[in-house]
């Protein structure tokens, strides 16, 4: 029953087990669980370290279990943890991966080497989109960041998606989560979907990405200077980088169709805790709306209100509550 937080058969048998609450020692709890003393003890540090199992204190030097209720609190805190974990060294690999992209293409100026090329402008960056589009076979991956789409770019895509899905390409594509309030965006995603094509959104995206057929990738040169233009390489190395972060970008993302998790009675959305993770990091305003594809109004809105559940009179306190909570 509990082997999804980490415990095998024994492990939890032993917990069962400590639940009773029978008294004896290891040597009587092994022979109610059926195993040996030595596995108990391996089972009594494992339950320890996952919080099943606390200091007694009735009985010196002994344990006692936590509850049901309590224990399983503290498993799902701890999942949500490491979910914390992953995606800030997540964060980290795509920030490592933008800035060693924009160095190797400033390292080659207006040049074509080694399967890499710089598209400079909106013009050439389209003109090398169609002929690969042309070309697409099997599968197109893009990641999308910056909220809303305008109007131009949608009309740009719409013909070159068109043809791809009509050719019968699998297209995925992930999108911010703000893009949800976006009528014309939104209309485009369901377009795409009603035609075959598979759209998922996330709060916080890494740069734009675009990959054909698993072999040719286009990024932009640098995420915050979109005049430096794009970096369209066939290279296997990279491209192979760029695939394995579209893939953990797609599983950590939801299917556009589906509801995001709303904030429970004492909690936080995933969109808050998103937006706590980003301040509390040392994010400005600015940047973290930026990040989240939303307008700075909306940043100081939602921590607005943060602050108030929290009862919280500056951000630095509502950052301590809010640790406090676990909400980080």
């Amino acid at each position: 029953m509990l082997k999804a937080f980490g415990l095998d058969t024994r492990t939890e048998a032993v917990y069962r087990g400590m639940l009773d609450g029978t008294s004896g020692g290891v040597a009587e709890l092994a022979i109610r669980v059926g195993t040996t003393e030595s596995e108990v003890r391996e089972a009594l540090d494992r339950l320890v370290e996952l919080g099943l199992l606390t200091p007694s204190r009735e009985v010196a030097g002994g344990l006692r279990a936590v509850s049901l209720e309590a224990g399983l609190a503290n498993l799902l805190r701890r999942q949500e943890e490491e979910i914390a974990r992953r995606h800030h060294a997540l964060a980290v690999g795509k920030a490592a991966a933008a800035r060693a992209l924009a160095e190797y293409a400033t390292l080659r100026p207006d040049t074509e080497q080694d399967s890499n090329e710089r598209l400079v402008g909106l013009d050439a960056i389209q003109a090398r989109l169609e002929v690969l589009t042309q070309g697409l076979r099997e599968e197109c991956l893009s990641i999308i960041p910056g909220g809303a789409q305008s109007e131009a770019s949608l009309e740009a895509s719409r013909p070159l998606d068109e043809q791809a899905l009509n050719r019968q390409v699998r297209m995925r594509a992930v999108y911010q989560d703000s893009v949800r309030n976006d009528p014309a965006t939104v209309a485009y995603a369901q377009w795409t979907t009603e035609r075959g094509g598979e759209v998922r959104t996330s709060s916080v995206l890494p740069a734009r990405l675009l990959v054909f057929d698993r072999s040719t990738a286009i990024v932009p040169i640098d995420p915050d200077n979109s005049r430096l233009g794009a970096v369209c390489t066939t290279s296997p190395g990279i491209v192979a980088a760029l695939i394995a972060l579209f893939e953990q970008t797609w599983e950590a993302a939801v299917p556009l169709g589906t509801t995001r998790g709303q904030a429970p009675e004492d909690g936080v959305s995933p969109g808050e805790q998103e937006l706590l993770r980003l301040l509390a990091s040392g994010m400005t305003d600015e940047a973290a709306s930026k990040r989240l594809g939303v307008s700075m109004r909306t940043v100081r809105r939602q921590m607005a209100t943060l602050m108030e559940r929290l009862q919280a009179t500056s951000r630095f306190e509502a950052g301590l509550k809010a640790a406090w909570r676990g909400w980080l």
